[in-house]
């Protein structure tokens, strides 16, 4: 499912070759379409999944962050209107990742995902790239056996305790990958998914836009630089990438223009990007969050048309 766009990623030109139509949650209707290609940083998020411990580790060392999760931050996040948490934007947010991330706007085809994508990372799954080689599937799997024992993935937890932290699949095959499928299937294991989504990059990249005085399109930036770059302190990781952004530009809480700001986060990214891929396509950012971002549109409103990777997307 990921490995086609590996290849493709260098001949797909940036231009509208289809279309894909989908209702946004308040419309009746809902589908999703479009070529089932690869995105070759399907599991760049777990990469350096470290989560809260990535989080905490940055406000350590950051003046800036350093009251990120203070009793009166929760209390002005608290204050703010919902933005991307509400429920039909953050709908619209996965629907947006996925179009990334799985080349559609159906991000819940995305839970019994698995794949070797070949990039050191063991198997990547799951709707946000849950890696066996980065811990935050093997913590996604332990939570969730847990609370449901007996389920059809905890006879695979001592082999991946076994290749954390490696791209090994000793212990794992030939059938792990089926149990994943299967276990996908059960609404309890979905659940966990978006749990852990939530916990270790929704919640605290839309917490910290709001902070950092964002609206809606703002805290959908952060979330998925969040998803692709990972929840590390890293130049190039999430955190990492946000303070040098507000080391170069004032943020609105620190009275400076949203639009600006947030042109210095893009380019900072792209930057970022390419130094992982010198050839990797930009275009979830250039003909995406870019394009909104030059549109005005800071409420990420609907309708919304789009391109990734040459296809194009559209909410009504």
């Amino acid at each position: 499912m990921k490995g086609p766009r590996l290849l493709l990623l260098a001949a797909v030109p940036v231009v509208a070759t289809a279309s894909v139509y989908l209702f946004a949650p308040e419309d009746s209707g809902a589908g999703g379409a479009g070529p089932d290609l690869s995105s070759a940083y399907r599991s760049q998020a777990a990469q350096d999944a470290e989560g809260a411990q990535g989080a905490k580790a940055w406000a350590e060392r950051s003046g800036r962050a350093g009251r990120a999760g203070s009793a009166a931050d929760v209390a002005v996040v608290a204050d703010l209107p919902p933005g991307l948490a509400a429920p039909a934007k953050k709908e619209l947010a996965q629907q947006l990742v996925a179009s990334a991330e799985n080349s559609t706007l159906d991000w819940r085809s995305a839970y019994a995902y698995i794949e070797d994508i070949g990039d050191g990372q063991g198997y990547t799954a799951g709707i946000i790239g849950f890696c066996t080689g980065t811990n935050d599937l093997l913590t996604l799997v332990e939570g969730y056996t847990k609370a449901h024992p007996g389920n059809g993935l905890a006879k695979y937890l001592p082999a991946l305790r076994a290749v954390d932290g490696t791209d090994s699949h000793e212990g794992l095959d030939p059938g792990f990958t089926a149990a994943w499928k299967a276990e996908a299937r059960v609404p309890a294991f979905q659940q966990a998914q978006d749990t852990a989504r939530d916990r270790v990059y929704f919640d605290p990249a839309v917490r910290l836009a709001k902070l950092d005085g964002l609206g809606t399109l703002g805290q959908f930036v952060y979330y998925d630089a969040m998803v692709f770059h990972g929840p590390g302190t890293d130049p190039t990781s999430f955190y990492g990438l946000r303070e040098r952004a507000l080391q170069k530009s004032d943020s609105p809480t620190e009275g400076g223009s949203e639009k600006a700001y947030l042109d210095t986060f893009l380019d900072l990214r792209e930057d970022a990007m390419r130094t992982r891929d010198a050839e990797i396509d930009t275009t979830r950012v250039d003909t995406a969050q870019r394009r909104f971002l030059d549109e005005g549109n800071l409420d990420l409103r609907t309708p919304l048309e789009w391109q990734v990777y040459g296809e194009t997307f559209r909410v009504p």
